[in-house]
């Protein structure tokens, strides 16, 4: 007669490979989720494999294709970069995975470890940089109109305020509200992404679309013959926020930085002296007609040399992140009287 088995310890036995199987997977669940702590671009670069973050949606800033390629300005500054630190560290030019970053997930992507740097229109801005560090800037930006080709009705900001014409932009967006905060007549429609907004422009259920200008002429350059670029500039004196504005003033800037993590300074010295050397051998401006057109940077390079507030080439510099950053810098204050 066999022996009865001993109920309790096959029990206990159950209960601990039980244990061990939700270990195990548990485990696997956290290492396909990434890392936790914010990753080293420089230790990456050493171990031969990048995740860079980028937008898969801006034509000429970074579009992911139907081969699951990634091009754009954006992409081609980040490559630069990491190739260009592997050659100073002495080591192969690392294998490149790259990550879609929407804007309000990208300083969580960096502090989670999901990503070494994130090169997507990423403006530098004090808040962020409470966050994470900043590399750069690496693109000087102002912000602008987008209008159909053959719309001679909107030529500057004021003939948007008509009270008919529709502006659109992404929903929140700061340059809609710019726009909305000086001229309260226009008809601001927001859509959950600027794509949307180019296609409601192309049926013509909008006027004209708002954000960057770059980003403007990325469209413009990915429609041929479609669309123009207004710029926009204050038409008068004007109050905003308590800071004077004077009559032709851009009506915003930007400055576009790579993000990274704010515990390795080293990194972004490097990716600085990266860019810098992007610049002076002449791999900035050409990725940057590649990627929006020849004669919208000719453009932009023409107007920078007759208006001194228009800059054209960037100074990637910690200095200049910390004067971009800097809460102490006193604005001009409105005078009296001045709406």
């Amino acid at each position: 007669m066999g022996r009865t088995p001993n109920t309790s310890r096959t029990r206990t036995r159950g209960v601990v490979g039980l244990i061990v199987v939700v270990g195990a997977l548990l485990a696997a669940t956290l290492t396909a989720c990434g890392n936790t702590e914010p990753r080293n671009l420089i230790e990456s670069i050493r171990s031969g494999k990048v995740t860079l973050g980028t937008k898969y949606d801006q034509p000429g800033l970074g579009i992911r294709n139907p081969d699951k390629t990634v091009t754009g300005f954006d992409p081609s500054v980040s490559t630069y970069v990491v190739n260009h630190i592997a050659d100073e560290l002495g080591v192969g030019h690392p294998e490149i995975t790259w990550r879609e970053t929407p804007s309000a997930q990208r300083e969580t992507l960096i502090n989670n470890g999901e990503v070494d740097m994130i090169a997507a229109t990423y403006s530098i801005n004090a808040a962020r940089a409470k966050k994470v560090d900043f590399a750069g800037p690496y693109l000087i930006n102002y912000q602008g109109l987008l209008v159909r080709s053959d719309d001679d009705s909107i030529t500057s900001l004021t003939d948007l305020d008509t009270g008919h014409k529709k502006l659109c932009s992404v929903t929140g967006s700061t340059p809609a509200q710019n726009v909305k905060a000086q001229l309260p007549s226009v008809q601001l429609q927001e859509y959950d992404s600027y794509s949307s907004c180019v296609e409601a422009l192309r049926r013509s259920k909008v006027d004209a679309m708002t954000t960057d200008e770059v980003i403007l002429a990325g469209y413009a350059n990915f429609y041929p013959g479609e669309f123009k670029i207004v710029g926009m500039t204050y038409p008068k004196d004007a109050c905003v926020k308590d800071v004077l504005k004077t009559a032709g003033t851009p009506f915003s800037k930007e400055n576009y930085g790579i993000g990274m993590a704010k515990q390795y300074p080293d990194a972004v010295v490097a990716v600085n002296k990266a860019l810098q050397k992007m610049i002076e051998t002449g791999a900035w401006d050409k990725a940057l007609r590649e990627a929006i057109g020849n004669a919208y940077v000719d453009e932009m390079i023409a107007r920078a040399e007759h208006d001194s507030q228009y800059k054209f080439f960037p100074s990637p510099s910690v200095e200049t992140v910390e004067s971009i950053t800097d809460p102490t810098t006193t604005p001009t204050p409105c005078p009296a009287g001045l709406s």
